[in-house]
Formats: structure tokens, sequence, C-alpha cells
């Protein structure tokens, strides 16, 4: 039996637009591609112009939804912020529906953080994950010095569940991650 195509819907919340990436998002993302502060924690470095960011997105985009899918994030008016102004994305990743379970990513460009922007946009996900893609389990591999988005996955409902050491090469050095997972019955959405 196979699995029927995946969709990947736009999802609104009471502050946020997430829109399924298209290349056209390239000079938005290039924002947070760009930024080494924004990139300090995330699997490669950052982009160095916006050729390489749209070669990046075009290969990400090359992915079925099935096993990978970003959303960009975009404010909406909220009187401190223009409509439709970019701050970040979440994708999921590493998609094993024979096992029910996934993996979050989230990066936000730096002045927008501490404004819970991030905790309304991965509910947002998580909720599409457990009750679109039937997923039972969603991890999130987070840096140990990443005090930010640790605290954020624990917001969330994710147990920090163990140490992978040396889980990762970022531009040739190896990188140390801490393993979260939260379950569909753990989750408060």
């Amino acid at each position: 039996m196979t699995e029927p195509a995946i969709q990947v819907p736009d999802l609104d919340t009471a502050r946020l637009r997430l829109r399924c990436l298209m290349i056209e998002h390239a000079p938005a993302v290039h924002l947070v591609y760009g930024d080494p502060e924004a990139m300090r924690y995330w699997d490669m470095p950052p982009s160095i112009d916006l050729q390489e960011t749209e070669r990046r997105l075009t290969r990400s985009l090359s992915v079925d939804p099935q096993w990978h899918a970003t959303w960009t994030v975009w404010a909406r008016l909220d009187g401190l912020l223009t409509d439709d102004q970019f701050i970040g994305m979440v994708n999921y990743h590493a998609r094993q529906p024979w096992n029910r379970r996934l993996a979050l990513g989230w990066i936000l460009l730096p002045r927008f953080q501490g404004r819970g922007y991030m905790q309304e946009a991965v509910g947002a996900v998580l909720g599409h994950c457990f009750t679109n893609l039937n997923t039972h389990r969603v991890e999130a591999e987070i840096e140990p010095e990443n005090v930010r988005s640790a605290r954020l996955a624990q917001r969330l409902g994710f147990q920090r569940e163990g140490l992978l050491r040396d889980r990762l090469f970022v531009a040739d050095r190896p990188r140390t991650q801490q393993m979260y997972g939260l379950l569909r019955s753990e989750w408060g959405g």
C-alpha cells in the first residue's frame, strides 16, 4: 500500500502565516541563511550569497514532501510589524511514515527572538504533523549550547532523551546534539 500524496498546506495562527516554501522566497530566506548568528546552530554554515541560498532551496524543494517539507514564517500586522514580514522557517525532515516518526527544525531571525513567535509557529506545525501526517513521535536534535531552542522544545512538551556525540559535521567540525522527543499522547495542542 502506498502513502497518499502529501500536500503541504498553508498554516495560520493568531500572529503568523506559515507558507509552503517556494523558490520565490529565496531573498527572504537569505535573511536567515546568510546571517551567521541565525545559522550558528543550523546544520550547515551560512550561505555566502543569494545564489547559494537559491541552490539550497532548490535542493530542498526537490525532496518529496512525504519525507521533508518547509514552511516560511511571516509575521502578521500586530502594531509593531508590517504585514507579511519574513521572520524564520520551520521544517519537518527524516520522516518515516512506517514508524510514524519525523524530526522538526526551526530557525528565527535573531531580532525576533523572545516574542513567542517560534513557539506559535512550531505549535502549528506540530498540529499538522500529529493530525494530518498521523505522526506518533516528533524529534528535535538541539545542540547543548542552543539554550533558546532547548527551552522552546521543553515549553512545547518535548522531553530531553539523551546526548548524541559528534552527531553531524558542519564546516568539517563535529557537532554534538541533544535528542528531544515528543509523543502524540504528550502533546498539549
